[in-house]
């Protein structure tokens, strides 16, 4: 059964401890910050900032969200990226850095915003659902220090019954009328699932996110000769690697 994360806005509260066992568990440096009007910080994910908790501010009212990859099952990032270097490791949407060229065209085609590049090394990077702890029988880090239990980890199925009975809660017994599940069905469903209490809009989400997929085979040769890949690498072999992650896929071995 596939795994997912349940991020619970109506119990976050902002403390950023993911934000801080993130960069932690993953050895990620800080980012220098300036103090701008708020306590938001940092104000964007980078290349080495993979969650943070974005702050919105109206009437009465503070509204947290905890920013992130979403691992979807319909990876617009996965279908652009020319060298075959983003691909699905069961849930898990995964950059290797190996074949990161450097293209960029992930962090385009992105519909929340959420791979970088770094300045460094010039690849993309981005969460990686702690793959290294949940294939471990481990949660991930920012599930794992989420004081409110706002974070959770678990079968997908169990974690979208719990956001639905959440849901309701939420709207009987706090007024929260536009509370909803964001992630179920969107690009073939996510694996950060959302209850949000209010539009998906209010959040900074997009209401129907879309796989960025027109030029996928320009960007293919045109990513590979933009990067200088073909003076590293020998053309066929990152042909040949493609072509398998594709038949692996098409014969049902490619482990989604």
């Amino acid at each position: 059964m596939p795994k997912a994360r349940l991020i619970d806005v109506s119990k976050c509260i902002a403390c950023r401890a993911c934000q801080v066992a993130c960069k932690q568990w993953n050895n990620l440096e800080a980012m220098p910050t300036e103090q701008s009007g708020t306590y938001e910080n940092p104000p964007q994910l980078t290349a080495s900032t993979w969650i943070k908790v974005e702050f919105r501010e109206r009437p009465n009212e503070w509204l947290f969200r905890a920013h992130t990859c979403m691992h979807c099952t319909d990876a617009g990032c996965e279908q652009v990226c020319p060298t075959g270097a983003i691909s699905h490791r069961g849930e898990v949407v995964y950059i290797d850095q190996d074949w990161c060229v450097g293209c960029g065209y992930c962090v385009q085609a992105c519909p929340f915003q959420v791979p970088h590049k770094d300045e460094v090394s010039g690849t993309a990077r981005k969460c990686t659902f702690c793959i290294d702890r949940i294939t471990n029988g481990q949660q991930p880090a920012c599930v794992k220090t989420c004081p409110p239990n706002a974070i959770q980890f678990g079968e997908r199925d169990d974690l979208l019954n719990t956001a639905q009975q959440r849901v309701q809660t939420l709207v009987m017994n706090y007024g929260y009328r536009s509370a909803q599940v964001y992630g179920e069905k969107e690009l073939g469903g996510l694996h950060t699932l959302y209850v949000l209490t209010d539009s998906p809009a209010v959040f900074g989400l997009p209401e129907e996110p879309k796989v960025a997929t027109t030029l996928v085979g320009t960007q293919w040769l045109s990513g590979v000769v933009a990067a200088g890949v073909i003076a590293i690498l020998p053309f066929w072999l990152l042909f040949r690697r493609r072509n398998n992650q594709n038949h692996e896929v098409n014969s049902g071995t490619g482990g989604r």
